[in-house]
């Protein structure tokens, strides 16, 4: 099975191979897979970091060797860690978003192939939690980004991706879709129990979880609803104070890290 890598900004993971299929999921720059088919121009990658499936362009990659792949899923993930900042090869110019991954980055370089990109910008070397600062911190970085349907950057993101590229930020991988993060994690039985990074979860009149958001102390959670928002959250839900109503249905709270 080949193996590859995000050379550019941001990629569109469809569901299906056309540009006119739903969008799943992101991939970003730096963030590595496997190919497991190639149909028309299309590639169907499975992602290492969490394991995603899905189609994009074979314009939208580069080869990546079996070694370099080995490397990067043994290697703790150098992670970009401004809004947006550029990474330079040459005279070429990519714009790298929040939580972009920085391949074998050493001396404000790093390595995709053979090729070298320079970048000069802020980067950490995420630590698993020890404290619940640092990750709410994180949340507040993508703080009325607009909502977009499998998004995953500043500039669009949906509910489950907002999550887990804060929890990327902080050294946990949790995986893509709200029902699956659900199954991740030590479970809390009471609202009341739970603390500041706790993750909850939402269910639709069919008990299906459709949605997840980040609480943040005094009943308080931070989520991807129209844009990144803070709504107030009790044992009933999400309130929210400008519909004067609840939005979601609380069904269960996890704790990570």
């Amino acid at each position: 099975m080949p193996f590859a890598i995000c050379n550019l900004s941001i990629v569109p993971v469809r569901c299906e191979p056309s540009h006119r299929s739903e969008m799943g999921t992101q991939v970003l720059f730096g963030e590595h897979f496997e190919v497991s088919e190639i149909q028309s121009g299309w590639a169907r990658i499975i992602l290492a970091f969490d394991r995603y499936e899905g189609w994009i362009p074979v314009s939208n990659y580069a080869d990546l060797d079996a070694e370099d792949f080995k490397l990067l899923n043994k290697q703790e993930i150098c992670i970009s860690y401004d809004l947006v900042q550029i990474a330079v090869h040459d005279k070429t110019i990519i714009s790298l978003v929040l939580g972009s991954s920085l391949p074998f980055y050493k001396d404000k370089k790093c390595r995709i192939g053979e090729l070298e990109f320079d970048f000069d910008g802020n980067v950490k070397y995420p630590e698993r939690l020890s404290s619940s600062n640092t990750l709410i911190e994180n949340a507040y970085m993508y703080l009325n980004a607009p909502y977009l349907w499998g998004g995953r950057s500043p500039f669009g993101i949906d509910c489950s991706g907002f999550t887990q590229m804060v929890f990327k930020l902080s050294g946990i991988k949790l995986r893509r879709d709200a029902w699956m993060q659900s199954e991740q994690g030590q479970l809390i039985h009471l609202l009341d129990e739970s603390r500041p990074g706790d993750l909850a979860f939402f269910d639709n009149e069919e008990g299906k979880i459709i949605h997840t958001g980040i609480l943040i102390g005094k009943n308080k959670i931070i989520h991807s609803s129209g844009k990144v928002r803070i709504d107030r959250i009790d044992h009933h839900g999400i309130y929210n104070e400008e519909q004067k109503k609840y939005t979601h249905n609380l069904r269960l709270i996890k704790r990570l890290g």
